[in-house]
């Protein structure tokens, strides 16, 4: 039977949050669309008109 590697002392509550400090959620950074002003993402096509940088390049079906 194989030993298997133990800490040898214990983590403190700082260094376990300090490992921590990059897991915080961020929230996305939505722009309004200047053609139908529908919240987006920056540098992403339009999901509800289907325009990118002044022209559509994307067919959208209307419902």
């Amino acid at each position: 039977m194989s030993k298997h590697p133990v800490p040898k002392k214990k983590t403190s509550k700082s260094k376990r949050d300090m490992r921590r400090s990059h897991h915080a959620l961020v929230a996305p950074n939505l722009v309004e669309c200047p053609h139908c002003h529908a919240k987006k993402l920056q540098h992403h096509v339009c999901g509800s008109c289907g325009y990118y940088d002044g022209r559509q390049v994307l067919e959208v079906a209307s419902d």
